[in-house]
């Protein structure tokens, strides 16, 4: 498979047993990197599996992609034959990691006890919804659950006239699954000045509401309180992309640079010399009548006009583009962002790895495998004969395409 010959993480070896999509996005990005991902699903396969649309039943696009680069082994962990084939596989490992809560992994003898016994090298991560020390650690969790717990959807609110909305995207999956990687790599580290392995846990509320408080903690952060959680800047109602005369346009007026440049660009009008915009501090105490006086001078000119008297001012701007337009953006194109390949589906366009290495760059694997369609080959890595495969394989305990 392409992607797990190359990249920085060749080598390293992970037993994943992750579905939907929080730990699925993790341990793509492993595969992205080169390391052999073997995702270990239930005869039934992850659920993501199923979802429209995609010319297999069994793999949806949206599969097809959070799991490309990755290999497939389908046991039924319920049987001990095929919770003793895994064991096997991961006395190998460096790498395990799963989305279930805390009681489901016990029960299944897979905690972190039970697995650094046979492998103290391991990196055992948790990925899964609420921190197990706190009164929400049995909750289930999705990606709508926490942005609403995270305080996500009251943000969204106030730009919303008062209406609870969430985010176009699944945020909290992807933010708390690119802090499973970052986890993982950085254990991956210890590891190497101390031999051993350890357990990370990576709950998703505790890691968006750290995500959501960066720069909402704001006056919070005092004891006592110098004002209330809230960065007004990106809560005040007037920020939203400006209207123009025949579209809409994202303007980033910031710094003092930007806001001298932009003046400047406009040939100083008189109401710049309103002392509100004289300085950061002033224009963050009035950012709402600041942004309201914006939207009012966005609209005096096109969206190409303001973009060429923007971008020649130097002050940060870009047109609002939809999802297909960054099908074919030049920038993406001249950067070589998009990854198409010739594939059993035809031709399929993957997002790049955004991240550039010089001397080990990464790769994208191939799509989404089939259920259980390296479950000869992985069992076989692990030590098994063929004879016992065979056993799993008719037993039920291990699936395997006919």
């Amino acid at each position: 498979m392409s992607g797990r010959l190359q990249g920085p993480l060749a080598g390293v070896r992970v037993i994943d047993l992750t579905s939907v999509l929080m730990g699925p996005y993790a341990t793509q990005i492993f595969a992205d990197l080169g390391a052999d991902v073997v995702k270990v699903e239930a005869p039934d396969g992850d659920t993501t599996r199923y979802l429209p649309p995609g010319p297999d039943p069994a793999r949806g696009g949206m599969f097809l992609n959070v799991n490309r680069g990755k290999r497939s082994l389908a046991l039924d962990l319920k049987q001990p034959a095929a919770r003793d084939a895994l064991l096997k596989l991961i006395e190998g490992a460096d790498v395990f990691v799963h989305s279930m809560r805390p009681g489901a992994i016990r029960r299944l003898g897979l905690d972190y006890p039970a697995l650094h016994a046979i492998n103290p090298r391991l990196v055992y991560a948790n990925l899964y919804g609420f921190g197990r020390e706190g009164p929400y650690r049995d909750y289930p969790a999705y990606d709508d659950i926490v942005q609403a717990a995270s305080g996500l959807v009251d943000l969204q609110a106030r730009l919303s006239e008062g209406r609870p909305t969430y985010l176009g995207t699944v945020v909290a999956d992807k933010v708390a699954g690119l802090t499973g990687t970052y986890a993982i790599l950085a254990a991956l580290f210890a590891r190497t000045r101390t031999g051993e392995g350890q357990e990370v846990e990576v709950p998703m509320f505790e890691t968006l509401v750290s995500f959501t408080m960066i720069e909402h903690l704001c006056g919070a952060l005092f004891d006592p309180p110098q004002g209330p959680p809230e960065y007004p800047r990106v809560t005040a109602t007037a920020r939203r992309p400006y209207a123009t005369q025949d579209g809409f346009i994202g303007v980033m007026i910031y710094n003092d640079k930007h806001w001298r440049s932009f003046f400047q660009a406009l040939g100083d009008p008189e109401w710049t010399l309103d002392p509100m915009f004289a300085s950061m501090r002033s224009r963050t105490e009035n950012i709402g009548t600041v942004l309201t006086k914006l939207a009012e001078v966005m609209r005096e000119r096109t969206t190409d006009e303001w973009l060429a008297l923007l971008r020649a001012a130097e002050v940060p701007a870009m047109a609002i583009a939809t999802l297909s337009d960054l099908l074919h953006d030049p920038h993406l194109e001249a950067t070589g962002f998009w990854n198409e390949r010739e594939s059993e589906f035809g031709r399929l366009r993957f997002p790049g790895i955004p991240t550039r290495f010089s001397a080990t760059p990464g790769a994208i694997g191939d799509p989404g495998p089939a259920l259980g369609a390296d479950s000869r080959a992985i069992l076989a890595e692990a030590g098994l004969a063929p004879a016992a495969i065979d056993a799993l394989l008719a037993s039920g305990a291990a699936r395997a395409p006919a």
